[in-house]
């Protein structure tokens, strides 16, 4: 009898155990929040107990599993200190935030264990639904399967002007949906198409007693890889609000909303002709689902062309519940009322465009045969990830259009970090609705072409990038993903990293020194700097006659060593531990 065999037996009975009738319901877990110019945030592991008999080890930021909610102002200057008690390293990204990429949060900043990093920024993002979670390389599925992630709720003067439920955990309630596998131990197993239990903020079956008036459901897909497909059990319209980056110009009356992993969407839902003690459901209507998206009834050629347990999963290609909701008593002064429009959103024009570029997805089948065709690895303009070597070199205030093609079997959720766009068309037809707003991840279908159009503004260093990937975990922890840095040309950086000169770094990982090899003698008359993750320099000096540098006093973490010579600039990253 094989493991994978008993590990479907054990998945398919957990499954049973998340499907239970209503009175085994649990309560619908409202996550703490956090305010204020300084806002701690501790990783650590815990546990939760989720079925009978087993103990489920978990991760999360001040807590058992994912995180505080963080209440923030556009124009609020805040600093975060992310304080590693883990035994290896993660790092937190601030998934949609406009900010510097020193403070960005990706594969560069790591944050090695019992170690604080404390970025702060101002908020520059307007009101709008964001998030946090790890972006190490290689690791952002396990982490974030294991429970880090978290929401962030950016509010503005123009949002507030008006009258939209905002009493957080009241009648605005986040809303983080993801599905899990799990071993025969209780364990959250990765890399797997077991994913056959559903949590709603981080609770099993969970049920949430909803005040006969409008409320405002937060929706963040945090699953690994499935796209949902949400409506009501009574297939009423609701009312889309926002989409990633905020307000849409006005509400889109629909009864359903795809949400691909990484993506946000705002919607109202009037209860206020309900009658108290009424219960209806929110689902996932995978029935529906276009073939081509993880968690439809279809991925790639069929059988066996994607995981194991793909289509022995009951969620794949059938409906099912996410989350119980009762209707309850109303609020004083409740919302009864949706408005019928909001500011103007103005998209960014395509007139004088400084660039155009072309992303083009395709399987490595290099050695994988048919599999790798819809389950990977997958990668972007045939270069797998590589932390030294950056992919896409703009210059700060260009504005750009991107044209995503798909060549694969699967859709993928792509995501830019620093910017948000907008898109322009999808096979040269003008996108739904859903995208008419400010948008940093777009589900590119197979066979698709995407085109949007960014601004790449307020923020450039020469040195460290930003990253552009896919968002199905784990694709991008197998090398979906790209860099990309920001130039500024009045700094008198260069904008391509010159490739003249031969050297090289050992040992990496270091502790207390390294040494530098080069050919030639252009490096005679280097300068040699050592950034931190967060772009502050740490050492400068004259390059070493004899190639040794020392690093004793540097505290462990990951940092960039920048060469400059008459030829340019040359970059390499290095552990110090």
């Amino acid at each position: 009898m094989s493991s994978n065999w008993f590990f479907r037996v054990v998945s398919a009975a957990l499954c049973c155990v998340a499907t239970l009738p209503a009175n085994a319901q649990n309560p619908l877990l409202i996550p703490d929040t956090l305010v204020g110019p300084n806002i701690q945030l501790n990783v650590a592991a815990g546990t939760m107990n989720y079925f009978p008999g087993l103990t489920t080890p978990t991760l999360g930021y001040n807590g058992n599993i994912l995180g505080p909610t963080l209440l923030l102002n556009t124009g609020d200057s805040v600093t975060f200190h992310v304080t590693n008690q883990l035994n290896t390293a993660t790092t937190v990204h601030w998934h949609g935030f406009h900010v510097a990429p020193e403070h960005d949060g990706g594969p560069h900043q790591l944050i090695a264990p019992n170690t604080t990093w404390s970025p702060g920024f101002k908020i520059r993002n307007r009101a709008s639904t964001l998030w946090y979670h790890p972006h190490g390389e290689g690791k952002t599925e396990l982490q974030v399967t294991r429970g880090l992630a978290g929401f962030a709720i950016v509010r503005d003067a123009q949002e507030a002007a008006f009258a939209l439920p905002r009493k957080y955990g009241v009648d605005d309630f986040p809303i983080v949906l993801q599905s899990k596998a799990v071993d025969v131990l209780g364990q959250f197993a990765i890399a797997t198409h077991e994913d056959s239990i559903m949590l709603v903020n981080g609770t099993l079956n969970p049920y949430l007693n909803v005040p006969q008036q409008v409320v405002r459901f937060r929706l963040l897909n945090g699953s690994a890889d499935r796209t949902y497909w949400l409506g009501l059990s009574d297939n009423a319209d609701f009312s889309l609000i926002a989409s990633d980056g905020g307000l849409l110009s006005a509400p889109l009356v629909t009864n359903r909303v795809r949400l691909s992993p990484g993506e946000r969407a705002e919607i109202l839902v009037s209860f206020a002709s309900s009658t108290i003690g009424d219960s209806l459901d929110m689902i996932s209507y995978a029935s529906e689902l276009p073939h081509g998206i993880i968690g439809a009834d279809t991925v790639g050629l069929g059988a066996n062309l994607i995981g194991e347990g793909y289509y022995t999963n009951p969620l794949n290609g059938q409906d099912f519940r996410v989350l119980r909701l009762h209707v309850a008593a109303p609020t004083s002064n409740p919302i009864l009322a949706i408005p019928a429009a909001f500011d103007p959103v103005i998209p960014i024009d395509t007139n004088a465009v400084d660039e155009h570029r072309h992303l083009h997805f395709a399987a490595d089948t290099a050695g994988f045969g048919e599999v790798a065709l819809v389950d990977g690895p997958f990668h972007i303009n045939a270069q797998p990830f590589n932390m030294d070597s950056i992919n896409i070199r703009t210059q700060l205030n260009h504005k750009e259009i991107w044209t995503l093609t798909n060549a694969t079997r699967v859709a993928h959720p792509f995501h830019i970090h620093d910017i948000q766009f907008f898109v322009l068309d999808i096979n040269g037809n003008p996108p739904p609705p859903q995208y008419a707003g400010w948008k940093d991840v777009i589900l590119v279908m197979p066979e698709d072409t995407v085109r949007f159009v960014a601004v790449f503004d307020d923020f450039a260093n020469d040195s460290i990038p930003y990253m552009y990937h896919c968002h199905l975990l784990h694709h991008e922890d197998d090398g979906m993903m790209g860099q990309f840095l920001v130039m500024n040309p009045a700094t008198g950086a260069s904008d391509a990293v010159h490739n003249s000169v031969e050297w090289t770094l050992f040992p990496n990982p270091a502790t207390d020194e390294i040494q530098l090899l080069w050919k030639g003698n252009s490096m005679r008359q280097a300068k040699l700097q050592i950034l931190d993750s967060q772009g502050k320099i740490v050492l400068n000096q004259s390059f070493p006659a004899n190639g040794t540098v020392n690093i004793d006093g540097l505290s462990a973490g990951i940092y960039l060593l920048k060469v400059s010579t008459r030829e340019g600039v040359s970059v390499k990253k290095f552990l110090k531990r």
